[in-house]
Order: structure tokens, then C-alpha cells, then sequence
């Protein structure tokens, strides 16, 4: 094997918001192992997405990561990957690299078989049952043509949709799928080239169930409510009935708030300890000191925050992050507030395997921060969810700006002095300027994204914005 080419370990979680490790903060969680890569790697604490075209936003969001191309140059939201987007995947294969791909890929077939050379435990979807997931074992000729009917909604419909899947394994948790898949193609690979290990895990994602060992593992009365708990949102900007704002009847009850926040954690910890297994499995096989690790979640949630609970929204709870890189070649226990996207790992990845960047993507490398330099930041930050909102930070300011047919409203926080977004300060004669400069820098950032009118949700926004 060459060794100046490092392993790569890719850990990707399903819906973990940044502020769910105990070494980054949250004195309620347990996570010893994700603990273990922040001590031994760099710590994004201000990663982001720039939010969604669609209600499926981890969709858009696994796209990016696995294209380095920005939110609104995505075809159908991200739900297939033109041939000639590169992929992660197919970098790292130029790169002499084996890759092996496992869990979930929200992005089409096509694109997955171009990624990998390996894998299984593939789950082409957005989410499922914990407990039985219609998973396809890997397929080399790249096909997967084996479709399968079910019926999404049994209770109330004899509608049948169809998906790509070829075995269940019933009784068998998502995470401990993936986790024990991951495990062995560790152990069992031929170790004379580098890989790239891809695991995509579906927690902690709902439905929120977990093996009896993590069941009720935190006990909703010890925890505390965030202070931007609100049992109804301030106002309704056409989110109401997206899927996840449904998973709790309004108002939003102190106390069932607390249980979907507990249920949440124990659905971590368990990934966690999966997490753990697969470290040591590395350790065991004596590929642990040459192996970067990439911990990531695909986009954050609101759980009672604001009033909301999914992440359709420009919230700090559902646009930030996890990230953390660990192993060979980092910088260790370091915490950086460097302002990046989760796109962003496209890039850094290419200079760890060293490889070309390809033209025309948004993804810009924080490798020199692994190594303890400096980069220069993004000028503005850009968010956007389908066709209600768009906002825009620079410095310490936030501009959220929401429009539909009844018209538009705008919230302009500090985040600085405000971190949970708690005061708007939008009618606020002191921040008339600030106002001022961040709807011109609005309007300069829709260029910027490449916002046209050939993609609905942009041509709906601005029409409305516009009126």
C-alpha cells in the first residue's frame, strides 16, 4: 500500500444538529467516541448547510457534499447526479483508492455505482423503519434493477409506490446494519491500496427507535428546554404541514418537547457506540494510525426551538452542523469557529488524496486549518429553503427574509448577543444600516448561488419577493 496515501473513514449522521457532543459542550449527552475524534482532530463549531430546495433536505445537502456544486446548481434537488458532475467516489478511485460505500444514498443509483467499487447495506431512500430496511446488497454491474412495490401509507391507502431494494433484514437496527457492514470490509479487505470508507447512517433520524440498551437512556424530565423553546412558532411562513412539523400537534407541550429531545439523544448515543466499534475494528486491524476520520450530519433540527420542529428553516439549530476531522495529519483537540459549509469537505478531501479540484463547483478546502493555518473566509454566508425564504450573514448579523403571495416579512438577528435568535431587531433604528447593507448583500448573493428562473423555488421566491 502507498502510505503516504491516508484511509479516509467517512461517518455521516442523519438529521445530528451541532450541539449534540459532550466534548463540544452539551453536558446532557453521552458520546465518548465522537468525544474521542474531537480530542484527536479539528472541530468545526460553526459548520452549516446553506439549507434546501426541497422538504427532503438532507437530499440537496448529500448531494453537495458528494459533488462540491452549490445548492441551486443541483439537478431535481439532488435526487440524481448528472454523469458529468464528478463524484467523490470517482475521485478517490482516480486516486488508487478502493472505495466502499454503505447506508444510505439519497442520490439515485447511477450516481452511487459511479462512487464505489465495494459496499452493501444500501439503502436508496430518505428514511425508514430503524428495524427494516429494504437495503440492496452491492452490485457490480451497477444496475440495481431489482424494484419492489410497498405501501408507504397501509393504515389509510392501497396506493403502492415502488423503490429499489433487494433484501430486509428484519429485527436488525439501521445503525448496527450499517455499523456491522462497515466492520467487515474493514476486516476482511485486502490491505495493498488506500480506501475510502463511506458509511451513511439513518440516525438519528425519525422514527426514533433504539435497542433495549439505549432505550429511555435519558430521562425526559432531567432535560432542560432550550431557551428559544416556544409552543407555537411566531408566525406561519408555509411550513406548518411539512412532514416533520406534523410529528408534534401544536401547541408544543413543554413535556413532549423534552421526550422527542431524549429520544433523540438515545438514538445518538447509539450511533455512538457503533461509531466505537468501527474505531476499533481499525485499531485491531492495524489501520487505525493511517486513517483519517470525517464525522459530519447531514443537516441540523429544530425539536421545539422557535416553535418548530424539522429543519425547513434558516435557524441556527437547523443550518449548523457537526464536523469534525480526526486522525493522521490533524491538528488535535482544536476547536475552530471558521465559518464553512458542509460542501466544503468535497475540497479538503481532494488536497488530503491530492487531487485536482474540478472546475465550476462552490466547495472550497479548510485542509490548511487541519494542519494549523489559516484561510480566508467567505465574504457571506447564504441560506435558502424552497420557495419561502432566503437569508444571508455577514459578520456577526443574520437576515432572514421570508416572502409569498400575502407578502414579505424579515428578521435580522445578532448573533453575536443573541445566539438563539430570540430578538429581532429588523424595526430597530439602530440597526437601520446594518438592515440596509444585508438586503443589498441579499440581493448580491442570489448571483452569486447562480439563482435562475429555470429552478421553480428561485422564480417563485423572487417573484414574491419582488412584488
Amino acid at each position: 500500500m502507498n502510505k503516504n496515501k491516508r484511509n479516509v473513514v467517512f461517518l455521516f449522521a442523519d438529521d445530528q444538529r451541532f450541539d449534540t457532543i459532550a466534548a463540544l459542550g452539551n453536558k446532557q449527552i453521552q458520546t465518548p467516541n465522537i468525544d474521542t475524534l474531537v480530542q484527536n482532530g479539528v472541530s468545526f463549531t460553526h459548520a452549516l448547510i446553506p439549507g434546501g430546495t426541497c422538504g427532503a433536505v438532507c437530499m440537496p445537502s448529500r448531494a453537495m457534499v458528494n459533488t462540491g456544486k452549490s445548492l441551486f446548481n443541483l439537478k431535481d434537488h439532488g435526487l440524481s447526479i448528472p454523469s458529468e458532475d464528478k463524484l467523490l467516489g470517482e475521485l478517490f478511485q482516480e486516486q488508487g483508492y478502493e472505495t466502499c460505500g454503505i447506508g444510505k444514498w439519497h442520490n439515485g443509483p447511477r450516481s452511487y455505482a459511479r462512487s464505489f467499487t465495494t459496499g452493501g447495506e444500501i439503502f436508496f431512500g430518505g428514511m425508514w423503519d430503524h428495524w427494516n430496511v429494504p437495503a440492496n446488497n452491492f452490485d457490480p454491474t451497477g444496475k440495481y434493477e431489482n424494484v419492489v412495490p410497498y405501501a408507504s401509507d397501509f393504515y389509510h391507502s392501497r396506493t403502492l409506490d415502488t423503490m429499489v431494494a433487494d433484501h430486509i433484514q428484519m429485527g436488525k437496527h439501521s445503525t448496527e446494519l450499517f455499523g456491522e457492514k462497515a466492520i467487515d470490509f474493514i476486516k476482511t479487505r485486502k490491505q495493498d491500496k488506500p480506501f475510502y470508507l463511506y458509511t451513511a447512517f439513518m440516525a438519528p433520524h425519525d422514527p426514533r427507535t433504539m435497542p433495549k440498551k439505549f432505550h429511555d437512556m435519558y430521562n425526559p424530565e432531567d432535560i432542560p428546554l432550550p431557551a428559544n423553546y416556544k409552543e407555537m412558532p411566531e408566525f406561519d411562513f408555509g411550513i406548518h404541514d411539512v412532514r416533520d412539523e406534523i410529528l408534534e400537534a401544536y401547541p408544543r407541550k413543554a413535556e413532549k418537547i423534552q421526550k422527542h429531545i431524549a429520544e433523540y439523544y438515545d438514538m445518538i448515543s447509539h450511533l455512538d457506540y457503533e461509531i466505537g466499534l468501527i474505531i476499533q475494528a481499525l485499531k485491531d486491524t492495524h489501520q487505525f494510525e493511517n486513517t483519517l476520520f470525517v464525522f459530519a450530519g447531514d443537516n441540523g433540527l429544530a425539536l421545539g426551538q422557535h416553535g418548530l420542529m424539522g429543519k425547513q428553516n434558516a435557524y441556527e439549530h437547523s443550518i449548523r452542523v457537526p464536523l469534525i476531522f480526526a486522525g493522521k495529519g490533524v491538528k488535535k483537540n482544536v476547536r475552530t469557529d471558521h465559518p464553512c459549509y458542509l460542501m466544503d469537505i468535497f475540497a479538503t478531501l481532494c488536497d488530503v488524496m491530492g487531487a485536482q479540484k474540478p472546475e465550476n463547483i462552490s466547495s472550497e478546502s479548510v485542509y490548511p486549518i487541519l494542519e494549523g493555518k489559516t484561510v480566508e473566509k467567505r465574504d457571506a454566508l447564504y441560506f435558502a429553503y424552497a420557495d419561502l425564504l432566503r437569508a444571508v450573514e455577514v459578520g456577526d448579523y443574520k437576515l432572514i427574509a421570508y416572502a409569498n403571495k400575502k407578502g414579505k416579512r424579515f428578521q435580522l438577528f445578532n448573533e453575536k448577543e443573541d445566539p438563539f435568535e430570540l430578538h429581532n431587531q429588523v424595526d430597530n433604528p439602530k440597526y437601520r444600516e446594518i438592515r440596509k447593507s444585508l438586503e443589498a448583500e441579499l440581493l448580491k448573493q442570489k448571483e452569486v448561488w447562480n439563482e435562475r428562473d429555470s429552478v421553480p423555488v428561485c422564480k417563485t421566491f423572487w417573484d414574491n419577493y419582488n412584488k
